[in-house]
């Protein structure tokens, strides 16, 4: 991942209500939520809610898919593994010094573990 793109990402998230999403779209798993779900679940207006999940889907960290006349939103799993894993990876010259961290298992460190 370039910095870029890690600033992309963590600036998506650094705002409430887009982490708030984010969140819960994480604890429901890869198939993620119709907007209805979670304009109700977070209190959220849908023109709001259409706002935030934009950002966060042109920062690649939500998916959207059409369903009949419902739009699904879900977390990228990957791309937040990716976010995880530059933010994590030189941490203590490669060492497991982050019980939390480690206990995540990141992409690239789970590649360079295998190698």
């Amino acid at each position: 991942m370039e910095t870029t793109e890690a600033v992309d990402k963590l600036a998506a998230l650094s705002q409430e209500t887009r982490l708030r999403i984010f969140r819960l779209l994480i604890e429901q798993g890869p198939l993620g939520l119709h907007a209805g779900a979670i304009a109700e679940a977070l209190a959220l207006a849908p023109a709001t809610l259409s706002f935030h999940v934009a950002h966060l889907v042109r920062a690649g960290l939500v998916s959207a898919r059409q369903e009949g006349r419902f739009i699904f939103y879900a977390a990228g799993f990957a791309a937040m593994d990716d976010l995880i894993a530059f933010l994590t990876d030189n941490c203590c010259q490669g060492g497991q010094c982050l019980p939390k961290t480690a206990a995540a298992a990141t992409t690239a460190k789970r590649r360079r573990q295998a190698a």
